[in-house]
């Protein structure tokens, strides 16, 4: 790995870019589970209701 005390400013926003790629990725990721669980949810907790 480098060393980021050592980075060119063209790596260090390299990196800043990939760090926000992931994050946004896992954000996105997290809520694509939350849908899928309140849609999954949302059906059986109105069965239970009637």
């Amino acid at each position: 790995m480098s060393d980021p005390a050592r980075e060119s400013p063209v790596e260090q926003k390299a990196r800043r870019g990939r760090n926000i790629a992931l994050a946004l990725g896992l954000i996105l990721f997290v809520i694509l589970i939350f849908v899928v669980t309140i849609v999954r949810l949302g059906g059986n907790v109105a069965a239970d209701v009637l």
